[in-house]
């Protein structure tokens, strides 16, 4: 283990020396781990947090977040909202320009976002589109991507024409796969355009200089950004190391600055240190049973699964991040009515605390299903990948077998598996997790509508789905979160997913770095960073 230590400690120091330049000043220079390689950095098909921060660095959308974490104009500098909330009308900046110095158009807009709806992008997220006109029927096959509600006017007018009122939408279109990309460029290089930094072009406050698969990507200010003087660092070094030890070492030794990729086991003491801070997110990890597999089709065992675990000592002896234990999935800090919180307002579907009267249910239902004490019950898989997800899984798995007498087996894959499996389906157990896009209860669970593209567990409820539709299409505040509660509620009693917490997210951070925008929404943003000396 200190071999390998001492030798991922090696690799960062040559690779920050690799990335220096003799004629730039190390302060404006931000060295910034987060993790393994992300399988896309391309706006309209990454559907990961890692991607999005590289994406959020070199492109941006119509709105934006300014150094204070408030939405505000980003390529468009103002806009009108007209027909009860039906059209928009957005005002691109005239100096808004991509890296090579070309202009954004509203014509870089159109293309990019037909190709989102387009089915043959087969996008993640083509679905956040809905509000926008005649987006679903495009993502159905059913008209064609030219029927997209945007339009442009001249060149730096947008028109956007939407099914119904969107009391999200301008902090949508701030979101990564409503970014533009260059038509010219994705027809020359197709899928490769996002692998070359030369043809990686953007239009936000950096420039990509290199991409090198599995080892950095390395970003510089842009000048041709429309705000390049507000903008702090001269260069981003994202750095992909896994080795939660190094990172601290690096942190330690000044050659980072900060990190994603923390030792969970060292929590408190790296805390104590002042190295480590805990930030609050909107995010929800659970697991996704598959209800379509033979044993899992019977809610009863997936509720006795649920029921059988032991959410407070996972979030106190495993994670140790401060992390919020939980029966539900929306989490804390998700605007309700008027400023209400949506989680206080729906409350818990089960006691947590009273976790032995939960282990006496589960066995109940488990036996009530043919399998007294585990009896006869066939050996699961549970699908993830590495790092703290194994760890917590090794809890469940043993209070699983403890109080149920059934045995599950961890299959482990590699990051870019790990995904293709799980969107194809392929698991009968697997670990989940979800970020706000934006904020609004809707966008968690828009998730498990019949069919959805991230409905991993293959929920389908129409009372479900009738509900959801009422909170996609109504003006009516109070009547939209009614129904995205009654909505959670179903979700929650089909068990096709088994809450485990609300997210936190330790992270390591240098002392000396100063004005990063910790986002509850998972993407935090190095803009207007910069290094006390």
């Amino acid at each position: 283990m200190r071999l390998k230590i001492i030798t991922c400690l090696m690799m960062l120091s040559v690779l920050l020396a690799s990335c220096s330049n003799n004629n730039e000043s190390s302060d404006n220079t931000l060295n910034i781990n987060l993790g393994p390689q992300t399988k896309s950095i391309d706006p309209a098909i990454s559907s990961t947090v890692i991607g999005s921060y590289y994406i959020t660095h070199a492109f941006e959308g119509l709105t934006t977040i300014d150094k204070d974490g408030k939405m505000s104009g980003g390529a468009a500098e103002s806009w009108e909202e007209l027909d009860g909330g039906l059209r928009y009308i957005f005002h691109l900046r005239t100096n808004a320009k991509w890296s090579d110095g070309k202009n954004v158009t509203a014509e870089d807009f159109v293309y990019s976002w037909r190709r989102v709806v387009d089915p043959k992008t087969a996008s993640d997220y083509g679905y956040q589109f809905a509000p926008v006109k005649n987006a679903e029927k495009i993502i159905a096959g059913e008209l064609t991507k030219e029927e997209l509600g945007v339009k442009a006017i001249d060149d730096y007018t947008l028109e956007v024409v939407l099914e119904r009122p969107t009391v999200y939408f301008l902090d949508l279109v701030g979101f990564t796969t409503f970014y533009p990309v260059r038509k010219d460029i994705i027809e020359q290089y197709a899928d490769k355009w996002e692998v070359n930094a030369e043809t990686y072009i953007g239009n936000g406050p950096f420039t990509t200089i290199e991409i090198s698969p599995d080892d950095r990507i390395v970003m510089v200010k842009n000048t041709n950004y429309w705000n390049y003087k507000e903008v702090l660092p001269e260069k981003l070094n994202f750095i992909m190391m896994q080795n939660p030890t190094a990172s601290v070492a690096g942190i330690k030794d000044g050659t980072l600055d900060f990190s994603k990729v923390v030792p969970t086991q060292d929590i408190p003491v790296l805390k104590e240190e002042g190295i480590l801070q805990i930030k609050p997110l909107l995010g929800s990890y659970y697991y996704c049973f598959s209800t379509t597999n033979e044993i899992l089709k019977d809610v009863r065992i997936r509720k006795a699964l649920t029921l059988a675990i032991d959410r407070k000592y996972i979030v106190e002896n495993v994670t140790k991040g401060g992390e919020v234990p939980t029966s539900a999935f929306v989490p804390y800090g998700v605007n309700d009515v008027d400023g209400e919180d949506f989680r206080e307002k729906g409350g818990e579907f089960f006691d947590i605390n009273d976790y032995a009267k939960n282990v006496e249910e589960a066995k109940r239902l488990l036996a009530e299903a043919g399998y007294p004490n585990g009896e006869g019950f066939p050996v699961l898989e549970f699908n993830t990948d590495s790092g703290l997800n194994v760890t917590i899984f090794e809890a469940v798995q043993q209070m699983w077998k403890e109080n149920l007498g059934i045995d599950v087996q961890i299959v482990q894959e590699e990051l870019a598996a790990f995904f293709s499996n799980r969107y194809s389906r392929l698991f009968t157990i697997v670990r989940g997790g979800w970020y706000a896009d934006f904020n609004d209860p809707i966008n968690f669970l828009d998730l498990f509508t019949t069919p959805a593209p991230l409905n991993f567990p293959t929920f389908s409820n129409k009372e479900y789905d009738e509900y959801l539709k009422v909170a996609l299409t109504s003006s009516d505040k109070n009547a939209r979160m009614d129904a995205m509660h009654k909505a959670e509620k179903i979700l929650i009693d089909s068990y096709a997913i088994m809450p485990m917490y609300f997210n936190t997210e330790p992270l390591l951070v240098s002392e000396k770095l100063k004005g990063v925008y910790y986002n509850p929404l998972s993407i935090h943003r190095f803009t207007y960073a910069y290094k006390e000396k």
